[in-house]
């Protein structure tokens, strides 16, 4: 089977990467991806042979210049520039010795030249401090927003959907959308779920499709399908959209270095441009918060497959079980408690806890309301504390 003509080298390169690391199953990918045995194992033995030079379809070679004089080193660095033109000093420096430059100059040296060529925008005043959260491992939690959308020159809107590992920042999905429906940002995950299987935890903010900051309940039918897959949700505090720092980070690159003074025709011409510039933040640009490594570096691929089918949830002898009404309610002890509505349908178990009168109800193994048997509103709405998330 051929790999996707619209997205062949940023496939090419996370199979690379990816079936290079130890353990790796390579037959395992090829499902993953979506390819044959004998086409992944040709561009391996390319790829071995040849580099990331190998990948392509054999119309250039990379060019080497054994020495270089200082005007020649200059011209590389200024070519660099012309290719990343939000690159600063230090992303330039690394990325061409990453390239196997002979010499190569200081980051300030490069700074000064791009000073000399007119290259450097006015300094922006540097941020207040702020405490930086990072996950332990690839995979413990990945983040997911919309970028702002923008005008597309045949008509309608770009909405593009990123999502980014929070320990490795390695961009798991960028995706050129038409609008920002749970059907379609769900169909868009189980593409990445199917490449690089499932995270422990996805963090998104209060917004829909996967929340809704005007209710006390901020599960959505979308929400709830990734915890049916044993994936938890964290929503990013109300107004706080630090929460979400290496999305935004992520934003500003992506406005920085594809967006900003360029016009695009429609989603195709999107979605080529994001791939393109996907497989060099992953594999190309240096990221100063990974000591100037690229994210491809610290990426490995979930050891938890994608299931196609998922089984229902199974719960403990001692579990009270109650399914979801049409209107989010489940019935409890002769009284109707609000769950939520993106629950509709599915079964619940409610246990108590230590404290008397308390009860929690659970949805598979995830937590995901109280009930307090104490308070005496009728309905039960007031008397449901929905659990609180923690990134």
């Amino acid at each position: 089977m051929p790999w996707e003509t619209s997205t062949t080298m940023s496939q090419r390169r996370d199979f690379i990467h990816l079936a290079g690391q130890d353990e790796a199953n390579v037959r395992e990918l090829c499902r993953r991806f979506g390819i044959s045995p004998p086409t992944a194992y040709k561009w391996l033995a390319r790829h071995r042979a040849e580099g990331d030079a190998g990948l392509v379809d054999r119309s250039r070679r990379p060019h080497a210049s054994p020495e270089r004089t200082i005007a020649a080193v200059e011209a590389a660095v200024l070519a660099l520039r012309r290719q990343h033109p939000a690159w600063g000093g230090r992303k330039l420096r690394r990325r061409l010795q990453d390239l196997g430059q002979a010499t190569v100059p200081a980051a300030s040296t490069i700074t000064a030249i791009l000073r000399r060529h007119g290259l450097l925008a006015a300094e922006r005043a540097a941020p207040g401090p702020y405490q930086r959260f990072e996950a332990v491992a690839p995979n413990d939690l990945w983040q997911m927003d919309f970028k702002g959308h923008f005008v597309l020159d045949t008509g309608g809107r770009c909405h593009p959907l990123t999502v980014l590992d929070d320990h490795s920042r390695f961009a798991i999905g960028l995706r050129a959308c038409g609008h920002e429906q749970g059907a379609l940002v769900q169909g868009h995950l189980i593409d990445c779920f199917r490449r690089f299987g499932l995270p422990a935890r996805l963090l998104c903010d209060n917004g829909p499709p996967w929340g809704d900051s005007q209710t006390l309940v901020r599960h959505t039918r979308l929400t709830v399908w990734l915890l049916r897959l044993g994936v938890g949700v964290t929503h990013g505090r109300p107004r706080h959209p630090q929460t979400q720092g290496k999305e935004e980070r992520f934003h500003r690159s992506l406005t920085a270095e594809v967006l900003q003074g360029r016009a695009f025709v429609d989603l195709d011409d999107c979605q080529r441009r994001f791939d393109a510039w996907r497989t060099v933040y992953n594999h190309e640009r240096p990221h100063e918060a990974l000591a100037l490594g690229v994210p491809a570096s610290r990426y490995r691929a979930s050891r938890r497959p994608f299931p196609e089918r998922v089984p229902a949830w199974e719960y403990g002898a001692t579990d009270e079980v109650r399914k979801v009404q049409s209107d989010g309610a489940i019935s409890f002890r002769g009284r109707d408690w609000l769950v939520g509505e993106a629950f509709r349908g599915e079964r619940v178990a409610v246990r108590p806890t230590p404290t008397d009168g308390l009860w929690q109800v659970y949805f598979g193994v995830h937590p995901v309301a109280e009930i307090n048997l104490c308070h005496d509103n009728p309905r039960g709405d007031e008397g449901v504390n929905h659990v609180p998330e923690h990134p």
